[in-house]
Order: structure tokens, then C-alpha cells, then sequence
């Protein structure tokens, strides 16, 4: 597994090996996931707008 982040930091991330391996793993997984989704490969798991966070009349 450690192989394959190593992987998706230097390759797809643009990041240097050091720093893949300096980064948090949570924090590197959350990159990877932001990465899929901009690229087409992971769909959202659920669409938000505005105004179903914010209620009327606030």
C-alpha cells in the first residue's frame, strides 16, 4: 500500500518522494481523493448547495 501512495504523491500529486513520505497519511489520502474527484475518476458522494446548509431566513 505504502508503495502505491508513493505512487500517487510523486506521480500524480507532483510531490517529491521526501515529501510524500513526510506527509501525514490522512492527509495524503485526502489529497488523493480531491485529486480523483477534479480528474473524473471518483464522483462525490453527495452534492451540497448553499442553500441546503444554510436555511432561509437567516
Amino acid at each position: 500500500m505504502f508503495i502505491r501512495l508513493i505512487y500517487y504523491g510523486t506521480a500524480h500529486l507532483n510531490r517529491r518522494e521526501e515529501e510524500v513520505w513526510l506527509t501525514p497519511f490522512g492527509y495524503l489520502l485526502d489529497l488523493w481523493e480531491c485529486h480523483k474527484q477534479f480528474t473524473g475518476i471518483a464522483q462525490p458522494k453527495k452534492e451540497v448547495s448553499i442553500d441546503d446548509v444554510i436555511p432561509m431566513g437567516i
